[in-house]
């Protein structure tokens, strides 16, 4: 089994499930309200909420008939805090970058006078 992490990009990386997970982020909603925008079956939309739900993306709960999607919110935090490091790590990097070629511009500069 993928790790959690792996999960969760496999599920993301679908248009569809993320589509899903925009309608979610405005509150729940049932299958046939998620269906609606979507040309496909409602067999077909159901795999994509059993891969968003293994994937601890979004929950299900049921009251009486009605069994509402919810988005979980915690495992995006996750892959925030992922992206978060690398996002630290490369504007590091671009920093140095940034200071070098101010660097050569002003040595460059000077040899110019």
């Amino acid at each position: 089994m993928a790790d959690a992490l792996s999960q969760t990009f496999a599920a993301l990386a679908d248009p569809t499930r993320r589509a899903i997970l925009a309608r979610l982020a405005r509150g729940e909603a049932t299958v046939n309200e998620l269906a609606g925008p979507f040309d496909m079956s409602l067999p077909a939309v159901s795999k994509h909420l059993k891969v968003l739900e293994r994937a601890k993306l979004i929950s299900r709960s049921r009251t009486a008939q009605w069994r509402p999607c919810r988005l979980e919110p915690e495992t995006l935090k996750t892959v925030d805090g992922w992206l978060g490091d690398y996002r630290s790590l490369w504007e590091h990097r671009l920093d140095r970058l940034e200071g070098y070629l101010a660097t050569l511009n002003t040595e460059e500069k000077e040899e110019q006078k």
